[in-house]
């Protein structure tokens, strides 16, 4: 089975879009040169400010006949080859594949409040084509609203980023309770919140340091850790200039703890399993 990860919180601001698709392009990257069979990986931006879609193929022009919108509208016996038409190569790798986003999800919410299975409308076309490739990432908005909704369902492995600051750390138990009661509302027997991910790191703030020791600590919290990314100012100037921050700076401090998150989760996607 295909894993499908996805970075969710209900907070702006925490990394979710640089991680996901430095993410995307970590796992294609490392399986290639690994010698994978298929080092295919697709990148869903379910984001209507479309900012994974600009950064990996340098626009966001996308609209009704070409983004994720295209597939959620769809009918559903012809939903999973309309994805398969809106998917487009990334600018970071030819083994990149992005399903972009568009500015008109923020309406296809409220076109399909209300209808029967909206929820499903990802993960059913989705489910179809996932053996296409070797791993999926899912890229949110920072809400718990129909389309982050509509991409927990969809996923296997729930990652959430987070900042070593106050009100983000209090409020990952009320995150983690919210992805489980989609899985246990739903039903989604395959979803698991999968990992824990801190970004912005700056370990010379006493608080920073405080707070990630608490984490550690926390009987649950600590168990799902999964990397710690530090802050690097090489992250927002590969942004700008819409490149990986593998590719703009592979020395960087945060493109090695990115590679290092990247690692156990090309294990996890070897070893099929937890």
């Amino acid at each position: 089975m295909t894993r499908i990860f996805v970075f969710t919180n209900h907070k702006g601001g925490v990394g979710k879009s640089t991680s996901a698709t430095n993410t995307a392009f970590g796992i294609a990257s490392m399986l290639r040169r690994a010698g994978a069979s298929n080092p295919r990986v697709l990148l869903i931006d379910t984001d209507s400010q479309s900012h994974a879609t600009l950064v990996t193929t340098g626009t966001k022009d996308f609209g009704a006949d070409d983004s994720l919108y295209s597939v959620l509208m769809a009918d559903r016996q012809n939903a999973a080859q309309t994805l398969l038409n809106c998917i487009v190569q990334s600018t970071w790798d030819e083994n990149l594949h992005v399903l972009p986003a568009s500015p008109m999800l923020e309406g296809a919410e409220r076109e399909l409040m209300g209808i029967a299975g909206a929820p499903y409308r990802l993960a059913d076309p989705l489910s179809r084509i996932a053996n296409r490739y070797a791993a999926i990432v899912i890229d949110t908005r920072p809400s718990f609203s129909l389309m982050t909704e509509m991409g927990l369902i969809a996923a296997t492995d729930a990652i959430v980023p987070v900042e070593p600051r106050y009100l983000e750390t209090v409020g990952l138990m009320s995150v983690i309770g919210k992805i489980n009661d989609i899985r246990e509302g739903w039903r989604i027997q395959n979803l698991r919140v999968s990992g824990i991910l801190v970004t912005k790191m700056n370990s010379r703030i006493r608080g920073h340091n405080h707070l990630l020791n608490e984490l550690k600590g926390h009987s649950v919290l600590g168990k799902l850790l999964v990397g710690v990314i530090p802050s690097n100012e090489a992250v927002s100037y590969a942004h700008q200039n819409h490149l990986s921050i593998f590719s703009y700076d592979p020395k960087a401090p945060a493109s090695k703890a990115y590679a290092q998150f990247v690692g156990r989760l090309v294990q996890r996607i070897a070893q099929g399993g937890a």
